[in-house]
């Protein structure tokens, strides 16, 4: 019954402290920069209708599917304990020979070349 209530009284002293602490925090004043919106390093004053470079929608769109593929094969250290474990790792081969061979074709189309 004592460490209940030491552990509940150790949360409430804890959570106070954190709550005080966030509120003295916000007070602090902070220079012009950080009270800017940060705009992916385009000034967020000008316009919005300027030419905006076609390789950083691309190199977003290669980072989420590959993301996403990678992703898909978090799980397979556990396919081992599946009833067919040879059929899952023969999908996931698959999957990563995919993978490589749609990195390698962006790779031959200049995808990943940054400069031009």
């Amino acid at each position: 019954m004592n460490m209940i209530l030491f552990m509940i009284a150790l949360s409430l002293t804890l959570s106070i402290a954190l709550t005080t602490l966030n509120f003295w925090l916000a007070q602090m004043t902070p220079d012009s920069e950080k009270l800017s919106p940060y705009e992916c390093g385009f000034d967020p004053l000008g316009s919005a209708r300027l030419p905006f470079s076609i390789r950083f929608f691309l190199v977003a769109i290669l980072f989420l599917l590959f993301d996403l593929e990678i992703a898909l094969l978090l799980p397979l250290p556990w396919a081992t304990q599946l009833q067919s474990p040879t059929t899952t790792l023969i999908w996931a081969s698959t999957l990563i020979l995919i993978l490589t061979l749609g990195l390698v074709y962006e790779w031959i189309q200049g995808g990943l070349e940054w400069a031009e």
